[in-house]
């Protein structure tokens, strides 16, 4: 893993958006920042545990406050509106490629309310869904426990200066730095699988559902017998009362019963038939006699008439033609004399004559009537009014002959009604009769639907009977594949408990002989440890001197202890072989000049591919800087204003005219 940058906006002292690059050049792997007391070295280093972890992460100075209260503290007192942020860049190889991370973490504060957004952008790209479950994803990257090592403060290297302290950071490192853990949680997988795999009675379990169903099967078979012979006796039964009730309703037929349930019926009946027959006769007598169907009887006079009409009609217009056709003749003879012969004008003489005596004679008819226009129309057309009356005074004396000829069979049905006195004792039967029929079509449409659900419960039991043998055949094969997996699984957890204890005796053996070479290089006396040993149950390191006796860690000064604790997160680095960035808050506090001199010269540069060393003016002087310059990528101060108490980023290490800058 690279660190490639850091971004800080409005995060503790400092103030605005502050940008710290990261990259390293080759064989040059320190980034240094220096700063005075107070000026935010530590608040460096939490902010890039903060990126990473979020709530989790373990910032100092958060103490005992929650994930909220400590954001809300860190935001900038300046800062408006209440919001900060931080921002990481980096990269790492997964599965064989490089990958690039930027990580982008804002806060706001409203009031009592913190509002949080994380993006994760990889190879410049948004992912919500890794955004979503950074805090998993993140565990696979860089475990939390892990990081713990390779980001720390002087405080923390003092705290692992007591070798009993250092116990439980020597079990975490190996159990999850050097993969320990990864056997044992191998193991406890193994375990709980065992767990999961329980040989249980689960046939002697599957015998009794068997036998169950097969009960329930044998009482469904008495209970749908019983339905099905209750059946039988309630359809009988109603059969018989169908064919009573069928020699009552014949009885009470032959006495009229049908006539005297029908009475009312055809009183009714006999009641609208009377008075549409009396008003038909109305309408006949009133309003039909008193229009024109009287005329049908004068058909032969009208006749007679209508013919005398048109005869002096004929005249009429035989006398008007008379006038205009002597005036005619007489021009057309004076045009013929000149262009024709004597004698074809004798002949067209005769012909005008003739024709005009014919019309003569029509004319001489005597006018008896002498009918208006508006009359001979009307006589016209008085044909078709008698035909309609005619057509509709015939369907009305033929609905009065159905009306007669249906009240005739009324009287002669009602004749026929018996008295009631005569046939109360057969209507009585009747009802009891028909009442029990009901009753038992109603008992038999239940029996129907009992005996279907016992069908139904028996179609059941017996495809829950199959199941269960086929259930029964599956759990067989399966007690005996779990019998296999319980015993494979014992094998594998013994030889895994086995391979376990060799690998941590491995590793130990390794971090042995790591941690007692990087002590040995950092301290300055040669040959006041001669062995160093760890115990594989309690993780207690054991120093021993030059006389082969144990060292008691009190003999060591404050300094040598924390060179110790150095040693002890060098070794674990040396050992895991992870390319994890180091980042080092205030690492020289109580060692004197020939031990800085050794971390300066043998530690820092061979730390990790990338060092992030925080340092006080004087922890890392002009003296040790000058040491430090062969393998330092980049230099950094950080500036602190004691007037609006917020930090600034200057490149360059040093303070007054001393400055160097990589």
């Amino acid at each position: 893993m690279l660190l490639h940058d850091i971004t800080l906006e409005n995060f503790g002292a400092y103030k605005g958006k502050q940008v710290l690059s990261l990259n390293t050049k080759p064989g040059k792997p320190i980034i240094l920042i220096g700063g005075l007391n107070g000026c935010g070295k530590t608040t460096l280093l939490d902010a890039i545990q903060l990126a990473l972890y979020g709530s989790r992460a373990r910032c100092s100075s958060r103490g005992n406050r929650s994930y909220e209260a400590f954001l809300r503290d860190s935001v900038n007192r300046q800062a408006t509106p209440k919001q900060a942020g931080v921002k990481l860049w980096f990269s790492t190889v997964v599965e064989g490629a490089q990958r690039h991370y930027r990580i982008e973490r804002y806060w706001t504060v409203s009031g009592k309310i913190v509002r949080e957004s994380l993006s994760v952008f990889i190879n410049g790209e948004h992912d919500k869904a890794i955004s979503e479950t950074w805090t998993d994803y993140v565990e696979d990257l860089l475990p939390l426990e892990v990081a713990s090592l390779f980001f720390f403060d002087g405080e923390k290297i003092e705290s692992l200066a007591d070798p009993e302290r250092a116990a439980p950071v020597i079990e975490s490192a190996i159990q999850s730095l050097l993969g320990v853990s990864t056997v044992e949680q191998l193991r406890t997988d193994l375990l709980a699988l065992q767990r999961r795999q329980r040989v249980t009675q689960d046939d002697e379990a599957a015998l009794e559902l068997i036998a169950s169903i097969e009960a329930q099967l044998d009482e469904n078979e008495v209970a749908r017998a019983d339905a099905l012979q209750r059946l039988a006796s309630v359809r009988a039964d109603l059969l018989r009362e169908k064919k009573t009730l069928k020699l009552v309703e014949t009885d009470f037929a032959k006495e009229g019963g049908d006539l005297y349930r029908r009475r009312a019926e055809l009183q009714a009946q006999k009641e609208i038939a009377e008075k549409r027959l009396e008003a038909l006769t109305e309408i006949l007598a009133n309003t039909v006699s008193a229009g024109p169907l009287p005329l049908l009887l004068l058909k032969v006079q009208l006749e007679r008439l209508r013919r005398q009409v048109v005869q002096e009609e004929e005249a009429a217009r035989a006398a008007q033609m008379l006038d205009t056709l002597s005036s005619r003749d007489e021009m057309v003879l004076s045009l013929l004399g000149e262009g024709v012969t004597s004698t074809m004008l004798e002949r067209v003489t005769q012909f005008l004559e003739g024709d005009r005596a014919r019309l003569a004679v029509s004319a001489e008819a005597p006018r008896v009537i002498q009918m208006s226009t508006t009359g001979i129309q009307q006589l016209n057309s008085l044909d078709q009014v008698l035909d309609n009356e005619d057509h509709h005074a015939r369907e009305l004396l033929a609905e009065s002959s159905g009306l007669r000829e249906q009240l005739d069979a009324l009287d002669r049905q009602l004749a026929g009604v018996p008295a009631e006195e005569a046939i109360a004792d057969l209507i009585a039967r009747q009802d009891v009769v028909r009442r029990h029929v009901d009753h038992l079509e109603r008992e038999l449409r239940a029996m129907e639907e009992a005996h279907a659900s016992r069908v139904r419960e028996h179609e059941q039991l017996v495809a829950a009977r199959d199941r269960a043998y086929g259930k029964r055949a599956s759990d067989l094969a399966k007690i005996e594949h779990r019998s296999r997996v319980v015993s494979y699984s014992d094998r594998a957890r013994n030889t895994l408990e086995k391979f376990g204890e060799l690998l941590l005796q491995r590793h130990i053996s390794h971090l042995e002989v790591a941690v007692l070479d990087s002590f040995t290089r950092l301290m300055r006396k040669d040959g006041l440890v001669k062995d160093l040993r760890i115990d594989t149950n309690k993780f207690t390191l054991t120093l021993v001197g030059l006389d082969g006796d144990e060292l008691n860690p009190a003999r060591l000064s404050a300094g040598e202890r924390q060179l110790l604790a150095v040693s002890l997160l060098w070794g674990l680095a040396r050992v895991a072989g992870n390319r994890l960035p180091s980042v080092i808050d205030t690492p020289l506090g109580r060692l004197d000049s020939r031990h800085r001199k050794n971390l300066v010269e043998r530690y820092f540069p061979q730390a990790s591919h990338q060092v992030l060393l925080l340092s006080t003016d004087e922890e890392i002087d002009d003296e040790l800087l000058e040491s430090l310059i062969p393998s330092i990528a980049q230099t950094y101060t950080l500036v602190h204003n004691d007037t609006t108490f917020t930090t600034t980023i200057e490149r360059g290490y040093g303070w007054g005219k001393t400055r160097y800058v990589a």
